[in-house]
């Protein structure tokens, strides 16, 4: 039973066989999938796949860094009135986080959205999705001294990087294709330093689609791959890598139990 804990489904990319998509997934061992949300605009197709396919699909509630429109204090409000609703569906706060790679215009607004949304997770009792890219002495500095749980999406950091974020004990690292690439420091730093019960699978797909579908469009039935690689890294079977990442992303996200 595998669980990919990041895709991105409900978007256009997938409009023309989104249905075989997931009967792929399914033929390859994937018993629960993890939706992030981004923006606004993915809010309604995230709610109604997942509610279409309930028990497989399991939304999450969140503004990504990258989608900072001019308006976010307002989307903020709106994704929080949903929080808020008791029955709600989300499993998760994600995917939200800081992003410093493209553009540092937005430097402090990234960390005040964020800081509000870690509000949510000690609010509304829910881990968070965090995405950290050219960030990650502000995103520890901002999660330090603080009750949370979750898992640090798509790591592909230092040993070192590795090491500090780790030392949070309610999180998992994430792992997906970058993990097969060629040229990835990445195995070298999951033998060296992250223990098998620190991490848990996910595709991020459409993107970083792992070898050998690297530079296609990613789904979730590839995260088999990506289990495949992490047990040649730890020199496991197949079998105990889904058995343990499996029982770490349902001990992160309640929720999806």
């Amino acid at each position: 039973m595998l669980i990919d804990t990041h895709s991105h489904l409900y978007g256009e990319e997938f409009s023309d066989d989104r249905e075989d998509v997931l009967q792929r997934a399914q033929a390859a061992g994937v018993s629960k999938i993890f939706l992030p949300n981004i923006n606004r605009e993915s809010m309604e197709p995230m709610l109604q796949l997942a509610a279409a396919h309930p028990g497989f699909l399991y939304p999450m509630m969140g503004l990504h860094p990258e989608d900072l429109g001019e308006d976010w204090r307002e989307v903020l409000a709106e994704m929080e009135q949903r929080l808020a609703q008791s029955n709600h569906p989300f499993i998760a706060i994600g995917e939200v986080g800081l992003d410093y790679y493209w553009d540092r215009s937005r430097y402090e607004e990234q960390q005040e959205a964020l800081a509000i949304q870690i509000g949510w997770a000690v609010k509304y009792h829910l881990p968070l999705m965090i995405h950290t890219r050219s960030a990650h002495r502000e995103m520890v500095d901002m999660i330090s001294n603080r009750t949370l749980t979750g898992v640090f999406h798509c790591f592909a950091g230092t040993a070192d990087e590795a090491e500090e974020l780790l030392r949070f004990d309610g999180f998992c690292l994430g792992i997906g294709g970058v993990v097969t690439f060629k040229k990835s420091s990445l195995p070298e730093t999951l033998r060296a330093v992250v223990p098998l019960t620190r991490i848990v699978l996910e595709t991020d797909s459409p993107y970083l689609a792992p070898v050998p579908h690297r530079g296609k469009r990613n789904e979730s039935a590839y995260v088999l791959e990506v289990a495949h690689r992490v047990a040649e890294i730890y020199n496991v079977s197949v079998d105990e890598v889904t058995q343990i990442t499996t029982q770490n992303a349902l001990h992160t996200f309640p929720k999806a139990c």
